[in-house]
């Protein structure tokens, strides 16, 4: 049997320690390799659709952000959640911590070393031991490099020596420019609604609107998912450090 090959794509929302926001979330949409590239097509179809991307200049890409969501593009918006949940092969997998107070550090190294824990915490309920994966982190700043060692380092750590499997399940992990990869662009527009309600945030009529369509799709933002839940699963961590999910 041919093992299948999947794709991740990550990003994070209010991740620093001392950025001043009081929810932490990180979170990856998750697709099979061979149709990235036909779900990446639909999602620029949608684009030309509501006249946000040039079908004639490919570097004139109109990029998918919570912070752009707006009354003038909410059913721009609509249709891209309307499109994640009815597409069979598109998932996603987040975990966010409502409140960072409850974080106590004395180091910026022992911070880091929470954050890429975490980061496990959210991959680890993806992984399947007949699959292959393939990880793709949004690029943020010039320490990129670094996160994915550090990331790569943490995964063999705790994936490899905490369970029993045959095999690679971790082909690679990958920077990527958001502008260019549509999934990740997904990604950040449901890790910001995560963000968005968590903080208590009332400040846009589309935003919350937004966050209704994904309310009447049968989730809600603000709590843990069932474990086995496949089309989007969230983790609300409430600081037992021996909960990993």
């Amino acid at each position: 049997m041919q093992t299948e090959e999947i794709n991740i794509y990550c990003d994070e929302s209010c991740h620093l320690q001392n950025d001043r926001q009081k929810v932490m979330v990180w979170g990856g949409i998750i697709c099979p390799k061979n149709k990235v590239k036909e779900i990446s097509k639909r999602i620029r179809e949608i684009k030309i659709k509501h006249n946000l991307r040039n079908k004639f200049n490919k570097n004139n890409r109109f990029e998918i952000k919570w912070t752009k969501v707006s009354n003038s593009k909410l059913e721009f918006y609509i249709d891209i959640i309307d499109y994640f949940f009815d597409n069979s092969y598109l998932s996603f997998r987040g975990l966010f911590i409502p409140n960072k107070d409850i974080l106590n550090f004395k180091s910026p190294e022992e911070f880091d070393e929470f954050y890429y824990k975490m980061y496990y915490i959210m991959l680890k309920t993806i992984f399947k031991p007949d699959c292959h994966y393939n990880i793709y982190l949004d690029i943020k700043d010039t320490r990129g490099s670094q996160k994915i060692e550090k990331l790569k380092e943490c995964l063999e750590k705790n994936l490899y020596n905490q369970y029993s499997f045959k095999g690679k399940i971790i082909n690679k992990i990958q920077e990527v420019k958001s502008h260019q990869v549509e999934l990740v662009q997904l990604s950040d527009l449901i890790i910001g609604a995560i963000s968005y309600i968590n903080r208590q945030k009332d400040t846009s009529v589309a935003k919350k609107k937004l966050i209704s369509r994904i309310n009447e799709r049968g989730y809600t933002l603000t709590k843990s998912t069932l474990l086995r839940e496949d089309k989007f699963n969230l983790f609300r961590w409430n600081g037992d450090k021996n909960n990993g999910f």
